[in-house]
């Protein structure tokens, strides 16, 4: 890779969700595991890191060492209580305010529209780059994401398309979402680098020994219509009884969702399977861990996805992965050979490629072995050193592409 001249400065900006917040609940996902992971990877590498996020909370200090080298500081921007996510807009400017304050930084790297809606004004107005991660795009009425989706703001569609436009360098945790930001945002493919993620493959590791009997078959997600969390229990409801697992599924619903969970449980009543689905919370990440290693399989319904940080989480627990085909699950699994892909959302189409992996201790093993495999292939060190490429390349003088930069790295 292409390593700065010294060590930097760097602010990740991540306004409506604490990147110390578990996974699951809330507003927290996928997202606020990969900024935490890539911020402890570049401060292991010898950079100094703040994570600006906001304070949610009266109890949340100034600031939070999360490790030697990563700051958390939480920025007062509207009522230091939990708000619905789509309500953080009104929350950009205060914090764009209070980020005015920190520093020096070299660089600003913004996770979410609402983060670079107010570190991109900021960081024109102090002469250093940004950089912009969107995680989740805007779909209007005329794209196949919509369906599942809905609208979190009336700015976003907008916002989203000016930053991919303004931003010096974008960076996307997949192929699909790069194309996503060129298709719909109107993006420079020569600004956009793709920065896979990684998996502590430590962490999340293969059981001992492999799950017999039915076991069970766990959903890891936000708990909002998006994550298709519907699909999964009439999924399961249609697999034969005699290999029917139970379905556990760990989560929780953000507050903009409220009496979604009630809903999923009258569905699984309605199938004749409310006392086959058990609904755990959201886990710790040790807990997270040992839940999905002990599963016989993932299952990942989500209308969309950038990424799916819990496909290779589960591929690192030897555990085979049943996903939507939609957006970065297609490079997350590998069809027919880390896991299974399935391109309907049929439940009936579900539920055979889960009675496939179930019935056939053959394939679960094979497909077991090669998501372990690949996933050792993605660790937080090797997607820092992305991300620190991407940075040089914006930091040196003179023009740059810095998706060429990466590619050469």
């Amino acid at each position: 890779m292409l390593h700065s001249p010294a060590p930097l400065r760097i602010a990740l900006v991540s306004l409506h969700t604490s990147p110390a917040a578990e996974p699951g609940s809330g507003d927290a996902g996928g997202m606020n595991v990969v900024v935490r992971h890539q911020a402890e990877a570049m401060a292991s590498l010898g950079h100094t890191v703040d994570i600006l996020t906001r304070r949610s909370s009266f109890e949340a200090p100034g600031d939070q060492q999360l490790t030697p080298g990563v700051t958390l500081r939480f920025l007062d921007a509207g009522p230091a209580e939990p708000v619905a996510k789509g309500d953080h807009e009104a929350f950009i400017d205060e914090f764009r305010i209070r980020m005015a304050a920190l520093g020096p930084y070299d660089l600003i790297h913004s996770h979410h529209w609402f983060s670079g809606m107010a570190a991109l004004p900021l960081a024109r107005q102090l002469g250093i780059p940004h950089v912009q991660s969107f995680h989740s795009i805007a779909a209007d009425e005329s794209t196949p994401l919509s369906w599942g989706e809905r609208a979190e703001s009336a700015g976003r569609m907008m916002g989203e398309a000016w930053l991919a436009r303004e931003s010096d360098a974008v960076v996307a945790i997949s192929d699909a979402e790069a194309a996503t930001v060129v298709e719909r945002l109107g993006g420079e493919a020569d600004r956009i680098a793709v920065v896979p993620p990684g998996v502590d493959g430590t962490l999340f590791r293969p059981a001992v020994e492999p799950s017999h009997g039915r076991g069970y078959a766990v959903v890891a997600a936000r708990l909002q219509p998006l994550k298709g969390l519907d699909l999964a229990i009439e999924a399961i409801a249609a697999v034969p009884e005699p290999l029917r697992p139970e379905l556990v599924i760990a989560g929780d619903a953000s507050s903009d969702f409220d009496g979604y969970v009630e809903e999923l449980r009258a569905l699984a009543a309605g199938r004749g399977i409310g006392a086959g689905v058990r609904f755990v919370g959201p886990q710790p990440r040790t807990d997270l861990a040992a839940l999905l290693r002990g599963a016989r399989v993932v299952l990942i319904p989500s209308h969309s996805e950038t990424f799916g940080l819990v496909a290779l989480e589960g591929a690192a627990s030897g555990v085979p992965v049943v996903a939507a085909a939609s957006g970065g699950l297609r490079e997350a699994v590998v069809n027919g050979e880390t896991g299974l892909v399935v391109e309907s959302r049929d439940p009936a189409a579900w539920a055979e490629a889960i009675t496939r992996i179930l019935a056939d201790p053959g394939l679960a093993r094979r497909l077991s072995l090669a998501a372990r495999d690949r996933a050792e292939h993605f660790d937080w060190l090797r997607s820092a050193e992305g991300l620190l490429t991407v940075y040089a390349a914006l930091l040196r003088p003179g023009p740059t592409s810095v998706r060429h930069t990466l590619a050469r790295a």
